[in-house]
């Protein structure tokens, strides 16, 4: 069965249709759409996947991952970020980060699918 998805995105019309896409095959979505307490709110979910996108109000995506890897309790969480700028820098900086997946926008229903999929197996979360 599928688990519970902590989305952080701040353009709704993304986070809704993100939303719909995964709840569609059944996972729990819950989303958050600022960076300021994006970890705070990381930890009170306690998400099997986080969607993390990388340019948020108050607080950069980047920096929001690299709390998350630097505490011992969510180092290991999958993490998929989303971006709209597709530079090879970007990829790059993610990865060094400890990024487990980089997706840009727009990208299609199913290869978001799958990729929470994977991420989630990954996690131990069973479908």
């Amino acid at each position: 069965m599928p688990g519970r998805v902590l989305l952080i995105e701040d353009e709704p019309n993304i986070a809704e249709a993100i939303r719909f896409v995964l709840g569609r095959e059944g996972w729990s979505v819950v989303t958050h759409e600022n960076g300021a307490d994006a970890v705070a709110r990381v930890r009170g979910v306690a998400p099997d996947v986080l969607i993390l996108d990388v340019m948020l109000p108050n607080r950069s995506g980047y920096d929001i991952l690299r709390e998350l890897r630097e505490d011992p309790a969510t180092a290991r969480l999958p993490v998929l970020m989303l971006t709209a700028r597709g530079q090879a820098r970007d990829r790059e900086t993610a990865e060094e980060i400890g990024v487990s997946r980089f997706m840009t926008k727009p990208f299609s229903n199913r290869e978001l699918v799958e990729t929470v999929r994977e991420l989630g197996v990954a996690a131990g979360v069973r479908e």
